[in-house]
C-alpha cells in the first residue's frame, strides 16, 4: 500500500495539522514506514500460538497489614546516612 501526498494533506486536515510544503515528504516517508511495519506485523505467521495475556500466571500477592519488630536495629540503621530515634532520617519533603 503507497500512501499518496494527497492523503498525507487529507489526514493531515482532519488532524488540525498545518504542513509545510518541505514537510510533507517526510511526513510521507514516516506514514509509510508505519504502514509498512504494521504490515509486517499483521501478516506475521500466528499457526499453532496460544492466546496468552502476560508473560506468567502470577497474581497480587496479599498478606496481613501487621506490624512487626525487628530486634537488630543497629545493624539495620548501619548503613543509614542519618538517623534519629531509632528511625532513618530523610529530608523534608512536604513544606
Amino acid at each position: 500500500m503507497k500512501v499518496s501526498k494527497e492523503e498525507i494533506l487529507h489526514i493531515a486536515k482532519l488532524a488540525n495539522l498545518n504542513l509545510k510544503e518541505e514537510e510533507i515528504d517526510t511526513y510521507l516517508l514516516h506514514l509509510q514506514d508505519i504502514l509498512n511495519f504494521a504490515n509486517i506485523v499483521n501478516n506475521a505467521p500466528i499457526e499453532g500460538l496460544e492466546e496468552s495475556f502476560g508473560v506468567n500466571e502470577n497474581q497480587n500477592v496479599f498478606r496481613k497489614d501487621e506490624i512487626k519488630v525487628f530486634e537488630n536495629t543497629e545493624a539495620l540503621l548501619a548503613n543509614a546516612p542519618e538517623k534519629e530515634r531509632n528511625m532513618f532520617k530523610i529530608p523534608k519533603v512536604i513544606q
